[in-house]
């Protein structure tokens, strides 16, 4: 087991050095840093952001709003999916409304969403709008694929609901949440920077990115694109392990 990790990490650092060659390779073709910096090149960059209070100012002002937009998507999929999966009715109302936000672009929804919200907390609204859909979707089905002979043998012997919850629902759902977190957790990050940069809330990372954007300085554009790709790895990372754990305790 130890093996296969250590084999599948090797092969993991080998493809992202592979990359890294190319884009090393390019860069020294087209010669030109202003279309492709080196990969050198924006380490050197990202490593002198790092001590401006400035980068970390915003990282944090984007981190807390994407975390809040994630969280609160989170918990109003859960109950939104259970109500539906309790009420039929329910599920008939909300299913034109969810399909619709998964069907608008994100640049629609930020310009429409910027008529009512400050341009401070888009970020937070477009994230939750974005990630509600996946997560409300994958829930519902999981709570739909729960076997039914399961359900009328623990309505036989009277099993409370929250045993049935425990030891039948959440063992038939928890392969939907994990889905719906990994999947979710992305999208979370790609619409909330997206927003961040058609708003531009003040001492954000959308604002960097399109300042870096305006000023031709491809190495702070690409520096900062590293910089989200390495949040929301993390970010991703964090969540699966979380929802591992707590997975594991509740059907224990």
């Amino acid at each position: 087991m130890d093996s296969t990790i250590r084999e599948n990490n090797i092969l993991k650092a080998g493809a992202i050095l592979f990359w890294l060659l190319v884009w090393e390779t390019a860069s020294l073709i087209i010669g030109e840093e202003l279309f492709l910096p080196s990969p050198i090149r924006v380490l050197l960059r990202l490593i002198q952001l790092l001590p401006d209070p400035g980068f970390w100012g915003a990282v944090l002002f984007t981190l807390c709003r994407i975390l809040l937009g994630f969280l609160l998507s989170v918990v109003s999929a859960f109950t939104a999916a259970s109500l539906s999966y309790r009420f039929p009715l329910f599920s008939v109302l909300s299913d034109p409304l969810v399909k619709a936000v998964r069907a608008t672009p994100v640049a629609s929804i930020v310009i429409l969403v910027l008529v009512w919200v400050r341009s401070r907390n888009l970020s937070v609204v477009i994230s939750f709008l974005m990630v509600f859909p996946v997560i409300y979707t994958n829930i519902l089905e999981g709570l739909r694929a729960t076997d039914s002979d399961l359900l009328e043998a623990a309505t036989v012997y009277r099993i409370t609901r929250l045993r049935k919850i425990r030891y039948i629902y959440l063992p038939s759902v928890s392969p939907y949440i994990q889905s719906a977190i990994s999947t979710s957790l992305g999208l979370a990050w790609k619409s909330g920077i997206a927003a961040e940069v058609i708003g531009l809330p003040d001492g954000s990372i959308g604002e960097r990115v399109y300042e870096a954007k305006i000023y031709l300085s491809t190495p702070d554009l690409f520096a900062w694109t590293v910089v989200i790709i390495i949040l929301a790895f993390l970010f991703e990372r964090f969540f699966l392990m979380l929802t591992g754990v707590l997975l594991r305790r509740a059907e224990s």
